[in-house]
């Protein structure tokens, strides 16, 4: 009795750290419970009941091998990775069709937390593009263009030092508009951009949560009520975070 309790202890642990993962790349709270629901049951599992919002899961898993197991996991943060939950859901779907141990599982993690990333000049380079693109699309000149384009470079380096730091979202999505607000006025004021207004528009797109309002729409559409409100709150505060960077910046200069 005891060692098969203490297996489905370390195993649910192991699946937690699946489900965090997921959480935190992105993923929507139905995939989450649904996808630990799967392997648990995968995996010996009689009953596995899942509670998932946008900072914890919970999950209570019962056979009559090991009785009544229950853990919490409180996750925190997330960036965004869609890769890596692609990687994170092929997962999940080869542990459902062949169950494996917990050191095979966590060596799996192992290989995805260490899966190569775009190169940081590839990442500076999709940000020039989106902001300079954008900006282009709404009007601007191809100076706009260029200008948002360099601006969305150093967005990119201030996105960087802002991780590193830790920074608080709502913080470092204020000092970002900020800063991004700042250089579309000090562009046009020297001459080298004409509209600020539509530089601006390109560097907007980069801080919008639009990942967060999909998945936020989805969990509501999904019955996760919940979640979904917790998220579009999330966002929504974001958002405006970013316009009121913006619109500080034009009133400062």
């Amino acid at each position: 009795m005891e060692p098969d309790r203490k297996l489905a202890e370390e195993f649910l642990y192991a699946a937690l750290n699946i489900g965090e993962r997921m959480l935190q790349c992105g993923a929507e709270v139905n995939r989450v419970e649904d996808s630990l629901r799967r392997i648990l049951k995968a995996h010996g599992a009689q009953r596995a009941d899942v509670f998932t919002i946008t900072s914890s899961i919970v999950v209570t898993i019962y056979a009559p091998s090991f009785g009544v197991v229950t853990q919490t996991r409180r996750v925190l943060g997330n960036r965004f990775d869609l890769t890596r939950l692609h990687m994170l859901n092929q997962l999940s779907r080869d542990l459902c069709a062949h169950p494996q141990n917990i050191a095979r599982i966590d060596a799996r993690l192992e290989e995805i937390d260490r899966a190569p990333a775009y190169p940081f000049w590839a990442q500076m380079c999709i940000y020039a593009l989106i902001s300079g693109s954008f900006s282009i699309f709404f009007g601007g000149t191809w100076r706009d263009g260029l200008a948002a384009a360099a601006i969305g470079v150093l967005l990119k380096l201030v996105d960087a030092l802002q991780t590193r730091a830790r920074l608080n979202p709502f913080f470092a999505s204020f000092s970002s508009s900020l800063i991004g607000g700042l250089l579309a006025v000090i562009a046009v004021r020297l001459t080298l951009a004409d509209h600020a207004d539509l530089i601006s528009i390109g560097s907007v797109m980069l801080l919008i949560p639009g990942i967060a309002l999909t998945n936020a729409i989805r969990d509501m559409f999904s019955g996760d009520l919940i979640s979904g409100l917790l998220r579009f709150a999330d966002a929504m505060l974001i958002a405006l975070t970013v316009a009121f960077g913006f619109v500080l910046a034009g009133r400062l200069l």
